[in-house]
């Protein structure tokens, strides 16, 4: 208690001064609140600068894969641990996600059934590369997830860039995990050399040393092509016999041979290049035959079809394919229409390795050939690309309409054969000394209409080793018109040759490029008429394979049926002349199917139609004002209609068109439906013949009534509105070729009559519709004249608000008077205040003079009554003395007292102030 008494007075003599100071200093205090508030500003400012700063932390990522799969999910990112997992293995699988990728998400239950097939095999990892404070994050930038990355012990990566299917990414993993095929017997490598995928063989002998030299550098050759070329269309195999690797002439140890069905087959050239995976895998990609291809979009946006398309006229072909079966009877088939397609040498010269082998079953070789025929073809030999020029003769009589149609080809050494003639490539001087020679012969060829194929040899009057054959056959004039119709039977004729004894041959159907076979007399090799298409004509295709599995949707964009079962479809997409045709359906995919679909596409006067697509979407009401035709049924609404159809040529994403349909609309009511169809089409979704397209948006064709062929485009420098359309369709419909009979009249008034009556319902209809316009106008006048009433309604208001405005104007000018007028006092009364303050200053100062001599003072009195004391024993003072004394005293405790009211008053006084 005494210490917490003591205190308070000892604290209150240091707190008085200051708090007097401030009082007397009050400019003191409103500079202190000031800094005070600016530092607090200063606070809240730095404080919402940093809170702008500060965001949610990422959540921590979960497992990806279950944890009873078989995939180690380093869900963290943890690229360093999954480096030190594939040091022990020796096939390890990366599968690099993001957890909320689609792609992602769906590939991981095709990873996962592939882990649970070869996990005793494969080390699986798969890898969170999105979480941002993985290692894979930092260290790995990929575009596109997921990634596949593949190691072979210390090679790699390989990335797979196939189908996120199970049964494509089980096969790329076990090409990585074997890249060598080790051939063993002759059976193992005819199976190889009859595959369609190009082959390369190496040879070594594994007697000597386990590893012999150059074997490892194969094997990553190997590697090498699946990370170049993650499609594996290069196979690489070992031949450990040397007695099988005579077979193809490898006979050194280390040898490398790449094999090829139509071109010769190469070794590797070790003088020239260095021995090294690189430069194998290099040799074999440059130098590998393409056959057919297989194409696999991804899916995503690529130019991968159109970069093939723009090649030239592409076959595609759409077959169910399981990557993990042994065998493919569909692939098989088409494997050998393609061989027999490139197969330029007509069998002599192509496949020698499988001929001498004895594969008798293979497409490019049968022993059947007759020895005359082989004796024959000795003595008559023809260039290997003979030049051939489609020659139409001129009109032979003025009532004949026939044309005869020859194919004209210049034969190298035709009947002798010279030993050191060099026989140049045909040129155009050639072409025309042909020409010339034939002009001179062609009355051997004028007959009458037939439908056989006459055949002529006739020697060069510039050099004796050159023979010009003629193959020719009159045809129809019209023959093109009947070609592009359905019900059209094309009969195989006769062949009939002149006195050069030519003999007959009915393998071959006009119009076409003919076959090198019936140039030369009596000389026939076995095999069907594709053999060497390729080079027999200059509409050359491309082959393609798709997986029906996974990219039917392309297949039904080309023309596929959706209800089908049996996913099988082939088509010939040719990009140049914007054309492309469909193999019927119905037809089994066989090889026999594939060539005749071939060879008709490979003719001079293909038979085939062009396929139109058509939009199945369309649904058709019956109630509809304007008639929506597809390509399925513009014949039957233009053509085999009996009424006068307009049509208009219209897309989705043309504007101009879509203003237009409040005019056909308009234009479709007032016209008769009975006489007349307003129709339009939409170009982007259906095809049309090319007489009927156009490529202007919009157009308008309009097609009378009997006279369908005369079609009439509507004028492009004419405004499309209603009036000119009628002016255009009332013009086109009335025009006749024909004189008009009695009947014709009579159907006419009729028809005029129905016209009139049709018009007269439509003006009844005008006039009703006028009288609802009528009262609606009327409507519209009072609900004005309401509006009206409500603006001057509005405009007092308006004038009331106005004036009070004024008066608050007023108001506030007296208010502001007002706070000058107080502003000015309230300054004064701060002067005055000032003074009073310096009035107090002064006291104080005289108040501190005062104690000073109070304390002098009372100094004084001590000091008198330490001497009275001694004078106490003088008491017997004279009474004058102590009388003067006295007298002496009482001034100056008058004094005293005095001085005590004078610091009393000056105490009150400052704590009033």
């Amino acid at each position: 208690m005494s210490l917490c008494g003591g205190s308070g007075p000892a604290a209150a003599p240091r707190l008085r001064p200051r708090a007097a100071q401030m009082a007397r200093r009050p400019e003191l205090l409103c500079g202190a609140a000031i800094v005070l508030g600016c530092a607090l500003l200063v606070a809240l400012k730095v404080t919402c600068s940093r809170a702008k700063d500060v965001t949610m932390p990422a959540k921590l990522p979960v497992n990806f894969f279950s944890t009873r799969s078989p995939v180690i999910d380093l869900f963290r990112g943890q690229l360093d641990y999954a480096d030190h997992l594939r040091q022990d293995s020796e096939i390890v699988l990366y599968f690099f996600y993001a957890p909320w990728c689609g792609q992602s998400i769906a590939a991981r239950e095709e990873i996962e059934h592939v882990a649970s097939r070869l996990s005793d095999q494969v080390l699986f990892v798969a890898v969170n590369c999105w979480w941002n404070q993985g290692k894979c994050r930092k260290q790995k930038h990929f575009f596109y997830f997921p990634v596949i990355h593949l190691y072979h012990r210390s090679f790699g990566p390989i990335e797979y860039k196939g189908p996120m299917s199970a049964v494509y990414i089980e096969k790329f993993v076990r090409r990585v995990m074997t890249p060598l095929l080790y051939i063993s017997s002759r059976s193992k490598l005819l199976d190889f050399l009859s595959n369609y995928e190009p082959g390369v063989l190496g040879y070594f002998e594994f007697n000597a040393s386990p590893q012999p030299p150059g074997y490892l550098t194969f094997f990553m050759s190997a590697l090498h092509s699946l990370k170049k070329d993650y499609l594996g269309t290069i196979r690489f195999g070992v031949i450990t016999d040397k007695r099988v690797a005579e077979e193809i002439s490898l006979v050194h140890s280390g040898s490398v041979y790449l094999h090829r069905h139509v071109n010769t087959s190469l070794f590797f050239p070790n003088d020239i290049m260095n021995y090294t995976a690189e430069n194998i895998c290099k040799w074999a990609l440059e130098n590998r035959e393409m056959l057919i291809r297989w194409l696999r979009p991804h899916g995503g946006k690529s130019l991968l079809l159109n970069n093939e398309l723009k090649k030239g006229p592409a076959l595609l072909i759409f077959i169910p394919y399981n990557p993990l079966a042994e065998i493919h009877p569909p692939l098989d088939e088409i494997t050998k229409v393609a061989l027999e397609y490139h197969n330029c040498n007509k069998s002599q010269v192509a496949e020698p390795d499988l001929q001498h082998l004895g594969d008798t079953d293979s497409p490019a070789f049968d022993s059947s050939v007759p020895d005359a025929h082989t004796k024959l073809s000795e003595t008559f030999s023809i260039t290997k690309y003979p030049c051939c020029n489609t020659v139409v003769l001129p009109q032979w009589h003025s009532i004949s309409r026939t044309h005869n149609v020859c194919e004209l080809c210049i034969n190298q050494t035709l009947g002798v054969k010279p030993n050191t003639v060099h026989v140049p490539h045909c040129n155009f001087l050639e072409i025309e000394a042909a020409l010339d020679s034939f002009y001179l012969q062609e009355h051997t060829f004028f007959q009458v209409i037939s439908n056989t194929i006459e055949c002529s040899n006739f020697l060069s009057f510039y050099s004796p080793f050159s023979y010009y054959t003629a193959c020719c056959r009159t045809v129809n004039r019209h023959f093109l018109s009947f070609i592009g119709s359905e019900k059209t039977i094309f009969q195989i004729p006769k062949v009939e040759f002149s006195s050069h004894g030519k003999k007959d041959n009915t393998q071959h159907s006009i119009p076409h490029i003919e076959d090198r076979n019936c140039f030369i007399p009596d000389l026939h090799i076995s095999g069907t008429n594709i053999t060497g298409l390729s080079c027999r004509t200059n509409k050359t295709l491309n082959l393609y394979l798709l997986d029906s599995n996974l990219f039917w949707i392309y297949a039904e964009r080309l023309g596929a049926s959706r209800s089908t079962h049996l996913k099988e479809f082939a088509a010939i997409v040719d990009l140049k002349e914007e054309v492309h045709y469909v193999l019927d359906q119905n037809q089994s995919l066989v090889g026999s199917t594939l060539e005749n679909f071939i060879k008709n596409f490979s003719i001079l006067y293909s038979p085939l139609k062009r396929h139109l697509v058509d939009d199945p979407s369309v649904h058709f009401h019956e109630q509809r004002v304007i008639t929506e035709v597809t390509t399925s049924t513009f014949h039957d609404t233009v053509f085999l209609s009996e009424k006068n159809v307009l049509l208009l040529y219209y897309a989705q994403w043309c504007g101009f068109c879509a203003s237009l349909n409040h005019i056909f609309i308009q234009l479709a009511r007032l016209l008769p439906p009975d006489n007349f169809t307003v129709a339009r089409i939409d170009l982007t979704r259906n095809d049309l013949p090319w007489e009927f397209m156009t490529d202007r948006l919009p157009t308008i064709l309009f097609f009378p009534h009997q006279r369908k062929e005369q079609s009439v485009k509507f004028p492009e420098d004419v405004s499309i509105n209603l009036p000119n359309l009628l002016k255009f369709i009332l013009h086109h419909s009335s025009l006749s070729s024909e004189p008009c009979t009695k009947e014709c009249l009579h159907k006419e008034t009729v028809l005029q009559q129905g016209h009139i009556s049709h018009l007269e319902r439509e003006i009844q209809k005008l006039r009703s519709e006028i009288t609802a316009l009528h009262q609606a106008q009327d409507q519209l006048e009072a609900q004005l004249s309401e509006a009206r009433r409500e603006e001057h309604r509005l405009q007092q208001q308006k004038n009331t608000l106005e004036k009070q405005h004024k008066t608050l104007q007023l108001h506030s000018e007296q208010l502001q008077a007002t706070y000058d007028q107080k502003n000015q006092e309230l300054l004064e009364m701060a002067e005055k205040l000032q003074e009073l303050a310096d009035a107090s200053e002064n006291l104080l100062k005289e108040n501190t003079l005062l104690r000073i001599l109070v304390a002098s003072r009372e100094g004084k009195l001590q000091s008198k009554d330490e001497i009275k004391e001694p004078l106490q024993s003088e008491q017997a003072l004279s009474e004058d003395d102590i009388s003067v004394s006295t007298a002496t005293a009482m001034p100056e405790e008058k004094m005293v007292d005095n001085t005590d009211t004078i610091e009393t008053e000056h105490s009150s006084g400052n704590r009033t102030e």
